[in-house]
């Protein structure tokens, strides 16, 4: 698949191709009450959550959308058990070791965002050479929050601004909101158009604050180790059947 055309794979017939969202963000939640439910340890339900995602990356580009953005690891995640931490951050590291070969094969883009440095040096070492291999793949967008929060990206692009406008390198009624957007971790990448959140939970977690201003919201009680391709086609049918106004009349 290129950039300059894009190959429907087994679209739904009641999907209008064009108005498919260019942009999606998940929001994945519900893997430990999934485990649980099983009477498994909540790392069993990361593990098959890395399984739903990897679906979801290939039905995106299957049905022609061309970004996906992940809700990977928060920045209050941390306060997790250590041992559920610890197990994420390996599962990161053999996830990318596994899969990479196949994503560079299947024109991937791969991009993190977050605060990386507080991160195993091991999975730096991991995610730098994703992000390095891929980087002039022209297929799907993959954007994978990793340590993110959102409160925290706004003050760090705001200590970016403040920095230049010190440098005199920026004048304080030069800063719009496409300059404040250039300094975001997302950059790379136009706002997301859906937010899809499973497992019932009604609020953004931090995620993506800015660039979700006008995004359409999909909330659906299927926990994530669940989502498929038939709930995602759910997700698709509700917001080609939402009135995107912006604002307007």
């Amino acid at each position: 698949m290129t950039s300059k055309q894009t190959i429907f794979q087994d679209l739904p017939t009641d999907l209008d191709r064009y108005r498919l969202p260019k942009h999606v963000a998940v929001i994945m939640d519900g893997n430990g009450r999934w485990a649980k439910s099983r009477g498994l340890p909540r790392i069993m339900g990361h593990r098959r959550g890395v399984d739903t995602l990897k679906d979801l990356l290939r039905c995106c580009k299957d049905w022609g959308i061309p970004a996906l953005t992940a809700y990977a690891f928060s920045t209050e995640n941390w306060g997790r058990p250590l041992e559920e931490v610890d197990f994420l951050m390996t599962l990161f590291e053999r996830v990318l070791r596994r899969e990479l070969d196949e994503m560079i094969q299947e024109n991937v883009q791969i991009k993190f965002v977050g605060d990386l440095s507080s991160l195993p040096s091991s999975l730096r070492t991991e995610i730098e050479r994703s992000m390095a291999l891929t980087q002039d793949n022209q297929g799907t967008r993959f954007t994978v929050a990793t340590n993110y929060g959102g409160r925290q990206e706004i003050v760090q692009a705001c200590q970016k601004i403040a920095h230049q406008v010190q440098q005199g390198l920026v004048q304080p009624d030069e800063i719009d909101e496409a300059l404040f957007a250039r300094h975001l971790y997302t950059a790379h990448v136009s706002d997301p158009d859906l937010l899809i959140r499973t497992s019932g939970e009604m609020r953004i977690s931090n995620f993506l604050l800015w660039q979700l201003a006008y995004a359409e919201f999909y909330i659906t009680q299927t926990l994530w180790p669940d989502f498929d391709r038939a709930e995602f086609h759910r997700a698709l049918c509700a917001y080609q059947k939402r009135d995107r106004r912006f604002g307007k009349v």
